[in-house]
């Protein structure tokens, strides 16, 4: 893993931070390989249970880096791919992703925001999608998440206008979960992710997080189908009883990590 990713772990959370401060973590190839590497990497360990996202220094991720897009520009728009993997990569981890999002985050940088489960942001942070004032597109699945979480006319305003929109009305618009003063957005998160891991059978989480990302393209009866197949299963396991036992007992639950 290079130095543009970095990766702490301790009590059972991972703390992945994009590392350009001084480009406000402008995203370019060499940071999506490292970071989706990160991500594959806390998907596969036993002592990660719940991952936070976020920047170093003054931004979250400020969209693409301009002299990528510049240089692909007067490449005739042709993009080296390297084999990547699509934006959407963060939604098939089996473990929770909270992102907080502690300054500006645009284009490509909302976008991964958007595609981690839970958001904490800075209320005084600048959103906007950007595209549309760069003569692009809704890129990499925005146009399939975002109408999901604000509903289609409020997508359409953020895509159509690119206009920039701060902490406090991405959360009353649904953007982000929770809109917080600077200083406490990391630690909030941290706070969140932590009770996840501590409390939350990884089992439970994973189950869940696949049943919203899959039921949102399924009908109510598939989803109640899926839904009994997996409550029924869950009866059976070990995480069943001791989430009851744990509870009886009064004291935190022993959850096995993901297999």
């Amino acid at each position: 893993m290079t130095d543009v990713v970095l990766c702490e772990i301790d009590d059972g959370v991972a703390l992945v931070t994009l590392n350009r401060p001084d480009r406000l973590n402008a995203w370019t190839g060499e940071l999506e390989r490292a970071y989706f590497a990160a991500l594959e990497d806390c998907a596969t360990r036993e002592d990660v249970r719940v991952v936070v996202v976020t920047g170093a220094g003054r931004g979250f991720c400020a969209g693409a880096d301009m002299d990528d897009l510049q240089a692909i520009g007067t490449n005739g728009g042709r993009a080296e791919q390297h084999d990547r993997r699509p934006q959407s990569f963060p939604l098939t981890v089996p473990k929770p992703i909270v992102a907080a999002i502690n300054g500006a985050c645009a284009g490509i940088g909302l976008v991964q925001a958007l595609m981690c489960d839970v958001r904490f942001a800075n209320e005084s942070a600048k959103f906007t999608t950007a595209f549309a004032r760069r003569g692009l597109v809704a890129e990499h699945g925005i146009s399939w998440i975002l109408p999901r979480l604000i509903g289609p006319a409020r997508a359409l305003d953020l895509l159509l206008s690119g206009r920039v929109l701060l902490g406090e009305e991405a959360a009353a618009l649904g953007l982000v979960n929770r809109a917080l003063p600077a200083d406490r957005v990391l630690d909030e998160a941290m706070a969140y992710a932590r009770d996840l891991a501590t409390n939350c059978a990884p089992s439970s989480m994973a189950a869940m997080k696949r049943q919203i990302y899959t039921d949102v393209d399924r009908d109510l009866a598939g989803a109640l189908e899926e839904a009994n197949r997996l409550m029924a299963a869950s009866l059976q396991a070990d995480d069943f009883r001791e989430g009851v036992q744990s509870f009886l007992e009064r004291r935190e639950p022993h959850f096995a990590p993901l297999a």
